[in-house]
């Protein structure tokens, strides 16, 4: 600063105090990127695995599986019993809605599609994965599914109906499509 810019009372120090908060707001931006750049692996790191988000969703053609025919596939691990009803199992169901049933349940709220049965096959009392899906397991007392490890007895919709499995078999998300595509996730 010049002598005669000091004497006409110019502020000492000006241009000083401005590259002095350049400095320190550079200085910060630099730091809260340095921040976050090394806590972002941390951050990625709870994402799912990639081997999970690829089994979170899960798309089956219906138009192969024949009238009557049970077909399980996999879904995050676990077994989806696909039950392609005929009329007689559809009706067996309806007519059980208003049983004294241990988890009450009517049929049109477990299926989406009357002709299609989704569930989660895992038994509800221990976690054992019933019988009935393959031809010649036995069904049940009722036509559904058979937890032998205890005894449970489901329907066919999925309902608990005997043995200590204190619940139904749970549904999965799903929809099905127009086109015959089943989606689960």
């Amino acid at each position: 600063m010049s002598a005669a810019s000091k004497a006409a009372g110019a502020p000492v120090g000006d241009g000083e105090e401005t590259r002095r908060d350049f400095l320190t707001v550079s200085a910060a931006a630099f730091a809260a990127v340095g921040t976050a750049a090394a806590l972002w692996p941390f951050i990625d790191s709870m994402n799912p695995a990639a081997d999970t988000r690829a089994v979170s969703k899960v798309e089956i053609d219906l138009k192969p599986i024949e009238l009557g025919q049970r077909v399980t596939v996999m879904w995050q691990g676990k077994p989806i019993f696909i039950d392609h009803r005929t009329q007689r199992q559809i009706a067996r169901a309806k007519a059980d809605d208003g049983a004294d049933l241990p988890d009450p349940a009517t049929d049109a709220s477990r299926a989406k599609r009357e002709e299609w049965l989704v569930v989660i096959g895992i038994c509800t009392h221990l976690g054992c994965i019933p019988l009935g899906q393959k031809s010649g397991d036995k069904l049940g007392d009722w036509g559904g599914w058979f937890c032998p490890c205890h005894g449970s007895h489901y329907d066919t919709a999925g309902r608990i109906r005997k043995g200590p499995a204190p619940k139904n078999l749970y549904l999965p998300p799903y929809d099905i499509g127009e086109n015959g595509m089943l989606r689960i996730g």
